[in-house]
């Protein structure tokens, strides 16, 4: 029958199809050595499992279960549906994906299919069918795997077939023409419809096209590529029940196709795959976030890290390797902050092909090197804190995070291209972060009764479901705080009326006449958030208050003498207005306003350089400090650091670019001592 995963598993992706089995036999003795327990296995194998059409060579992969299992290695089966053969757009390339400009993609890369292709689902049902009849009751299976990475290449599609799929998407959200023309404002530049049938996706036109229209189709987009792992999940689920169905998302700054808060509650256990950028010397800030964000898709429960780099990967325009010890830090802060997994692309690294410069588990250079020995200390660590699988975060605030307020919020036709919608979410994160504030990132549809403190970052697309949540909040004595561009249209991306921040300017007491973004490279000066100025940049506005009191103003530029922040009294709560970019040491300042109002609780320890989060559950809790500085860090905490097994009274000292697990000691009534 098939295994539950293993707690804290260890592997990452393994393609024995690219070695020989001398290869192989190396591999089991390897992973035995590092202590790998689970595998992704078939990622990119349809073109060996089904070689020309009718035709099926399962003996290969067959050994490779059986193998594994007897090795002791739990595998993550892939439904290898990720990429088409060649055979398959030989016959068909009517299924082959086309840009906004009409280029049709060839193949010769990866996920060369429309994802609105009916011969493209055809054939991916029919080998998912047969993947699950043949291993649904293997011992070696743990978890299913649909797809891999859905959308990372072909997100968007402009061919005929997706025109038609589009059309039909519309019919049922708006019903009629009528319905249409009124959500896309189409009395504009003469847009107007008579017919379903006129309609387009956004393809490239003279102009900028209809922002509803660009907003609809990625909505749509979203929704297809959803669908596509929906039909694979659902015939896994009746041909191989009990075994639990993934896909590996992409919760990353520089991926924004997919709505994952809305994917997350298709998925039986979410998964998730994270690459730092190396040209992003805060990276680990990214991840931090990312990995809260990727908790938020998950609603909460624990997740599955299934892709990371132990190094360098090869996509980049300069793939610089990880430091001494910078892998183990990376992998233990997704611990930290709701993986029950860690993972990695790939196990051994690729001998040819697009990614044979990506590291891996086993580097080129094999188990002499630095790299290796991090892998063998990693999985050492992962066994001594495996006590914290099933665990949770558990905080007392949140920042809301929308996809479709993302997309919104980056149209063109924008009052300043420097308006980017992960920019304040990512800034405030850090700054909660580094004053020991563990973070929430949520949908605004989320229930906000558990927190004191709620921050709404660049919010520019809103419903008004939303506004009244964050009213009752307040009302309740949280306190909110919401950040310029937000606020600014409804769901149909109208504009709301009557001045900005529009949807929040009762909730805020404030009213913004106009909208004064900066040039390139301007900036001013903000007084009143401590005893000198601080810089801020991108955004002011001419702003009125209206029932709320300043708490900084402009000093200089375009609105000199106006309010910058403000902070307006809503029942028991309060709720705040950042009228401007704030530098960093602005938006610390903020933050230690807001957490003090807000009595947000902090973690021991945690500082710029200091990361420090918390998983828990009733009868446990356990602090993760890593330390990103150059100096020892001193966390007072009572307990047994896990990594070491030694009892810990008082002040911990994380040496520099260290980590630490403490299972924290707990009263009889629970509580930390």
């Amino acid at each position: 029958m098939p295994t539950p995963l293993p707690p804290l598993a260890f592997g990452g992706d393994y393609n024995p199809e690219q070695w020989d089995t001398t290869a192989h036999r190396e591999d089991r003795e390897l992973m035995r050595a590092a202590g790998v327990d689970l595998v992704t296995v078939g990622v990119f194998s349809w073109a060996w499992i089904q070689p020309r059409p009718g035709a099926w060579e399962f003996g290969w992969l067959d050994e490779q279960m059986d193998e594994l299992h007897a090795a002791g290695v739990r595998v993550d089966l892939a439904t290898a549906t990720a990429s088409p053969p060649p055979w398959l757009t030989q016959r068909h390339p009517e299924m082959l994906p086309v840009t906004q400009d009409g280029r049709t993609l060839w193949p010769g890369g990866r996920q060369s299919f429309c994802p609105s292709s009916p011969v493209y689902r055809e054939h991916a049902l029919e080998l998912c069918t047969a993947m699950a009849e043949r291993y649904r009751d293997h011992p070696a299976l743990a978890l299913w795997h649909v797809s891999n990475e859905i959308g990372c290449h072909n997100a968007r599609c402009y061919c005929d077939v997706s025109a038609e799929a589009f059309r039909t998407w519309l019919r049922d959200r708006y019903g009629d023409v009528a319905g249409l023309n009124e959500a896309w404002g189409t009395a504009f530049w003469s847009q107007r419809y008579d017919d379903f049938a006129q309609v387009l996706p956004p393809r490239s036109a003279p102009t900028h096209a209809n922002p509803t229209q660009q907003l609809d189709f990625l909505r749509f987009s979203s929704d297809q590529l959803l669908d596509n792992f929906v039909v694979e999940r659902d015939v896994l689920h009746r041909v191989s029940p009990g075994v639990p169905v993934t896909t590996n998302f992409m919760v990353m700054r520089q991926t924004m196709e997919m709505d994952y808060l809305r994917w997350g509650r298709e998925l039986d256990v979410v998964s998730n795959d994270h690459y730092l950028i190396a040209a992003d010397a805060g990276g680990h800030h990214e991840l931090a976030f990312s990995a809260d964000l990727t908790r938020g898709t998950a609603g909460g429960r624990p997740w599955l890290l299934m892709e990371h780099s132990t190094s360098a990967v090869n996509w980049q325009p300069r793939n610089r390797a990880k430091r001494p010890g910078e892998m183990i830090r990376n992998s233990l802060a997704h611990v930290a902050h709701g993986a029950d997994a860690v993972l990695y692309f790939q196990w051994r690294a690729s001998r040819a092909g697009a990614e044979k410069f990506h590291s891996g588990l086993l580097p080129h250079a094999g188990t002499d090197t630095r790299q290796w020995r991090e892998v063998v200390e990693l999985s050492g660590i992962l066994d001594a804190i495996e006590e914290v699988t099933g665990s949770e975060a558990r905080n007392d605030t949140a920042i809301l995070f929308d996809y479709e307020a993302w997309w919104g919020c980056e149209l063109d036709s924008h009052p300043s291209v420097d308006v980017r919608y992960r920019d304040r979410a990512e800034d405030l994160h850090r700054a909660l972060s580094a004053y020991g504030v563990g973070v929430d990132v949520v949908h605004p549809t989320a229930d906000l009764s558990p927190y004191t403190l709620v921050v709404v970052p660049t919010l520019y697309l809103v419903s008004d479901e939303t506004v009244a949540a964050l009213v009752a909040a307040a009302e309740r004595g949280t306190t909110v705080v919401v950040t310029y561009f937000s606020g600014i249209v409804d769901e149909s991306d109208h504009i709301r009326l009557g001045g900005y921040p529009g949807a929040f300017r009762d909730l805020l007491g404030v009213r913004v006449t106009e909208l004064m973004p900066l040039l390139e490279g301007e900036s001013v000066q903000v007084e009143g958030l401590g005893a000198d100025a601080v810089t801020a940049d991108v955004w002011t506005e001419d702003l009125e208050l209206a029932g709320a009191e300043a708490v900084a103003t402009h000093a200089d530029g375009p609105a000199a003498g106006l309010p910058a922040v403000t902070r307006h009294d809503v029942g028991r709560g309060s709720a705040w207005y950042v009228a401007t970019r704030l530098d960093a040491a602005g938006t610390d300042r903020l933050v230690e306003r807001l957490v003090g109002e807000s009595g947000a609780a902090r973690l021991p320890g945690a500082s710029p350089s200091v990361e420090v989060t918390r998983r828990a559950r009733d009868d446990a809790s356990w602090l993760f400090v890593i330390n990103h500085g150059d100096d020892e860090a001193p966390v007072p905490v009572d307990g047994v650091e896990l990594v070491t097994g030694r009892p810990v009274a008082g002040d911990l000292l994380v040496p520099p670019g260290g980590v630490a697990v403490v299972r924290e000691t707990l009263d009889l009534a629970g509580r930390r001592s």
